[in-house]
């Protein structure tokens, strides 16, 4: 992950200020959501060459997304307020958008193993 380059501005009595690079900011974006379609696709043709169908294949998916959002997680570590503006982006970002890819890469490879 790049890092958010931080800017410290004044101190406040309430709180600190903090500014964030916004180029800084969409490139991370940009790697989770690579991270999140790379996880579909591959979690996708798993399901897919497993035989999967119906609600099963789904819950894989969610087990698979959360399983991604634990080890991003672990990754940030204890600083991920260096890297991300808050920390529900880790979780939220590009989960049903990955959805999309993760139906197609399951379905596509539950037809070439299983059906034909």
């Amino acid at each position: 992950m790049a890092t958010t380059i931080a800017v410290r501005t004044r101190k406040s009595r309430k709180s600190d200020a903090v500014a964030y690079s916004e180029l800084s900011v969409r490139q991370n974006n940009a790697i989770l959501e690579y991270c999140r379609t790379s996880m579909s696709a591959l979690s996708g043709a798993t399901a897919g060459i497993m035989g999967l169908t119906g609600l099963l294949g789904f819950i894989f998916y969610f087990v698979s997304a959360f399983s991604l959002s634990a080890f991003l997680t672990v990754k940030a570590g204890s600083r991920w307020s260096s890297f991300f503006t808050t920390r529900r982006v880790l979780f939220i970002n590009g989960l049903f958008g990955g959805l999309f890819t993760y139906i197609l890469f399951w379905t596509f490879l539950y037809g070439m193993v299983h059906v034909y």
